[in-house]
C-alpha cells in the first residue's frame, strides 16, 4: 500500500484496518510503531541502532528482503514509476515474492497461478482509467 507519509496518524488506521487484532506485530524501533500493543495482541521490535536484527522470532528480515528486491527491480528494470501507479508495481512484486522458488513455486506453476487470476475478467483501456 502506498502512503503519503509515515506518521503514526497515517499508519495506525491502515494497520488496524488490515491486520487482525489477534496478531502479534514485529517491527523495527521506528517511533510510529511505539504503541501497537494497545491495538493488537502484542508488539515486539528489534533495535537496529544497537546492532540487533533478530531476537528469537522477532525480526523484520522478511519485509526488508521484499523491499530490497522491489527497490532493485524499480531501479534496474522499470527505472521510473509515477506515484499513481506505484501500488500496481508493489502488487506485482508481492505476487512474485509470494510465488517464488524459495516458497516452492516454479515458473510454470507461477504462470498458471497468474492466468487463473484473470479468468472471467476483462480489462479495457476505457475501464482501466489508469491514464
Amino acid at each position: 500500500m502506498v502512503v503519503d507519509d509515515l506518521k503514526t496518524t497515517t499508519l495506525l488506521p491502515i494497520l488496524k484496518e488490515n491486520i487482525a487484532k489477534e496478531a502479534v506485530i514485529y517491527t523495527d524501533e521506528a517511533g510510529q510503531y511505539r504503541n501497537l500493543s494497545a491495538d493488537f495482541a502484542g508488539h515486539d521490535f528489534t533495535r537496529h541502532s544497537a546492532g540487533e536484527y533478530v531476537r528469537g522470532d522477532v525480526h523484520t528480515n522478511t519485509i526488508e528482503g521484499y523491499f530490497s528486491i522491489f527497490k532493485r527491480g524499480m531501479k534496474g528494470v522499470y527505472q521510473h514509476c509515477a506515484k499513481k501507479h506505484l501500488h500496481r508495481y508493489a502488487a506485482e512484486f508481492e505476487f512474485r515474492y509470494n510465488n517464488r522458488r524459495a516458497n516452492g513455486v516454479e515458473d510454470v506453476e507461477r504462470g498458471e497461478i497468474a492466468l487463473r487470476a484473470v479468468v472471467g475478467k476483462r480489462l479495457t483501456y476505457r475501464r482501466a482509467n489508469i491514464f
